[in-house]
């Protein structure tokens, strides 16, 4: 694959790129990349879902910092296909500029997109976004460090 192509992923194609499983894949499907720049996705949130058993179980509510990490881990399907980053992985580096907006529930599909901003080394920036419904739920700049070989753990 190369830089500017238009690809889509399934959340089997999500797996050989990144390391997470059930219950940390929070990324269904990608429905859009254009590799390199950014990307588009959702995660489908249902009752079943383990967090929503002991986050708030009254009134159930998708945790913010799995939002991030959805949001990261759809950032990363934008790089990880390129040559240059084939089996490497993305730590956090920072979040920045984080604005909750609306509460995310069971029964929401959360829709993501994500534009890479900066690539400087290892260092990568992302600006992302949530959505539910149309709405903003949620904003962050996220910055990430390329490290290693996932195959070395």
């Amino acid at each position: 694959m190369e830089k500017g192509q238009v690809v889509q992923f399934d959340v089997l194609d999500m797996m050989k790129m990144i390391p997470h499983r059930y219950p940390f894949l929070l990324v269904d499907r990608v429905t859009e990349c254009v590799l390199g720049v950014k990307c588009k996705g959702y995660k489908n949130l249902t009752m079943n879902e383990e967090f929503f058993q002991g986050h708030f179980p009254n009134m159930p509510v998708f945790p913010g910092v799995l939002q991030l990490e959805a949001m990261a881990q759809m950032c990363a399907s934008v790089l990880l296909p390129l040559p240059e980053y084939k089996d490497k992985l993305f730590f956090y580096a920072g979040i920045d500029s984080v604005r909750f907006r609306k509460q995310v529930k069971p029964g929401d599909r959360f829709d993501m997109e994500g534009e890479i901003t900066k690539i400087k080394g290892p260092i990568v920036k992302a600006v992302t976004k949530g959505f539910v419904d149309g709405q903003l739920a949620v904003e962050a700049e996220l910055m990430f460090s390329i490290v290693g070989n996932k195959q070395e753990g």
